[in-house]
């Protein structure tokens, strides 16, 4: 089978030079900045209109006591209510803010692209389990070899050649016959 010639994927070459893309890129962002100039402007305009309409200028010269403490009381009245509005504002925008939260978790779940991290092993000693488990309050040092029971290699073989070592049958059968015989069992059964 013959081999066929590799073809290089390359990029294809643009047909704007790299001066001109420089240009437009200039111009883009010269562009943007004098949109966003003329936003912030409109939203300064926007915000002085508004407190002019809510806001009406205060003509405190020429009042008496009694019109003055009434213009307090209006003033407020108004305070209270702006803040009701304020907080129901912040009430309505978090609990909007938390619906968003859920509704994006739920389109996560049903896209069903969520993988599990792969997690690595990793060796504990107990002490250091211990020391994550109980925090600061674990200082002791813990030894869990300690509490196994020693045994020695020694004893180890005189249990084996003690089971092993097996007496002639004829020797218990006449030990075991007779009354004391009986006596013998009934004393190992525990009945002294």
């Amino acid at each position: 089978m013959p081999m066929a010639p590799k073809v290089e994927h390359t990029k294809p070459k643009s047909k704007i030079s790299s001066s001109r893309k420089v240009s437009l890129k200039t111009l883009l962002l010269s562009r943007a900045l004098e949109e966003l100039e003329a936003e912030k402007q409109a939203r300064e305009e926007e915000k002085v209109r508004y407190l002019g309409e809510q806001l009406p200028p205060l003509q405190v010269s020429g009042l008496s006591l009694e019109e003055l403490q009434k213009l307090c009381k209006q003033l407020h009245a108004r305070i209270d209510q702006v803040d009701e509005e304020r907080y129901d504002c912040e009430a309505k925008v978090y609990k909007n803010g938390k619906d968003i939260h859920e509704l994006k978790l739920k389109v996560m779940d049903m896209g069903g692209k969520f993988k599990k991290p792969a997690l690595r092993k990793v060796r504990v000693s107990a002490e250091e389990m211990m020391r994550a488990l109980l925090g600061t309050k674990h200082k002791e040092h813990m030894d869990l070899r300690s509490n196994l029971k020693s045994v020695k290699k020694e004893d180890i073989k005189q249990e084996k050649e003690g089971n092993l070592e097996v007496g002639d049958w004829r020797k218990n059968v006449e030990a075991m016959s007779g009354m004391e015989g009986r006596k013998k069992m009934f004393d190992a059964g525990g009945g002294q």
